[in-house]
């Protein structure tokens, strides 16, 4: 059976330890926030997080994430030194009996959303993408010096026609979305911040951005692979470009490339079904056959897509993504590997007494305890007819 998770993001987490064992969960998936990305994760942090998860009765084996530093993303500035920071972290966790590291290759920006509260017909509240109000934040609120190049003249067109027809709480609404700061933080970033931090990434194209993950796995992943630990990089959400930036864990070129780069078991994935799903031209169930000796973490999350780029958290069991053709897969492969791979329900809806509540876009507990409950029966009928 699947290592049932959720992902807490600790202390301050509206969401307690004990809400996830109530759930159901074994284990819980979390990271140090509270350490700037590119220090060292000590052991003494790791034990005290750890200890903390034991004593509500259940593990911590999957980090999510420990982050990569900007100056690794390029390749310049200090990014030695916090290539030697992250392998001194990956050795820290390793004694602490960690097993599992997720870790992105996004620049700059995480998981984008141009609206967090997104309201659907039973009032509940899901994550939602819309390419359209994309293109106005890009173009006429955050002002990107050379957007407009990027853009088809249709989709220009249709910018214009958005930004002239929303009201000025709509923009700013969008605006406040689109800069929320990195998962973990109740801070957001400010337009001066993106748009000086863009300017650092300039002559970066797709093919150096993933030089620069080759030459980084090329480092760390014999350092993991010599304490027993697994690499599991993050595919990018959404997975094409935004604001100019190149995406390199997209499709199935990306992720094969990347697990060609260095033929380890710990160079591997956190295979995430929304992230991927989001983009028609996926396979998601051939993807899992191709990838299945890599996947060493599951993000199961279901997507609804529609023209332009456009998409929305659905039900875990009801986007376009067929989640039973993926939990048939899953149990398969688990049974062939023999092991139990961690995973979690992502992105669940904000609903019921919730509602009233502030949590971290996506991760309210009942939305999410839902989707697990689905899973959960899924996985079971699916185990006991094979």
């Amino acid at each position: 059976m699947l290592h049932q998770t959720m992902r807490w993001y600790g202390p301050n987490d509206i969401v307690s330890l004990m809400d996830i064992r109530q759930a159901g969960c074994a284990g819980v998936v979390t990271a140090l926030h509270q350490i700037p990305v590119g220090e060292v994760w000590t052991t003494e942090e790791i034990l005290k997080r750890k200890a903390l998860i034991e004593a509500a009765g259940m593990t911590w084996t999957v980090i999510e994430s420990l982050p990569v530093h900007e100056d690794i993303k390029k390749r310049n500035g200090n990014y030695k030194l916090y290539i030697d920071n992250y392998k001194t972290s990956l050795e820290n966790l390793a004694n602490c009996g960690l097993k599992v590291v997720t870790y992105n290759f996004m620049p700059i920006l995480d998981w984008l959303r141009t609206d967090v509260a997104y309201e659907l017909p039973d009032k509940s509240k899901a994550l939602y993408f819309e390419f359209d109000k994309f293109m106005v934040f890009d173009l006429y609120l955050l002002k990107r010096p050379g957007a407009e190049k990027e853009y088809a003249q249709a989709d220009l067109e249709r910018a214009k026609n958005k930004f002239n027809e929303m009201t000025e709480a709509e923009k700013l609404y969008v605006f406040q979305n689109c800069l929320l700061g990195l998962p973990g933080s109740n801070e957001s970033f400010t337009a001066e911040q993106i748009l000086a931090a863009l300017k650092t990434y300039e002559g970066i194209d797709k093919q150096q951005l993933k030089e620069n993950l080759f030459s980084f796995l090329r480092e760390v992943v014999p350092v993991a692979a010599a304490n027993g630990l697994q690499m599991a990089i993050h595919p990018d959400d959404p997975p094409y470009s935004v604001l100019g930036l190149p995406r390199i864990v997209s499709n199935e070129t990306d992720l094969s490339e990347i697990i060609n780069c260095i033929d380890s078991p710990a160079n591997g994935l956190c295979f995430c079904t929304g992230s991927l799903g989001a983009r028609p031209d996926n396979d998601v169930i051939g993807m899992i056959e191709k990838f299945g000796e890599r996947i060493h973490f599951l993000h199961l999350r279901n997507t609804k897509r529609y023209d332009n780029g456009n998409f929305f958290e659905a039900d875990h069991l009801d986007g376009d993504t067929d989640m039973y053709e993926v939990m048939k897969k899953v149990v398969q492969l688990m049974r062939k590997r023999n092991i139990s791979i961690p995973m979690r329900p992502d992105h669940g809806h904000q609903m019921l007494d919730d509602l009233n509540k502030t949590t971290y876009p996506g991760y309210s507990a009942i939305g999410r305890l839902k989707g697990l409950a689905e899973l959960r029966g899924l996985e079971h009928g699916i185990s006991k007819s094979l």
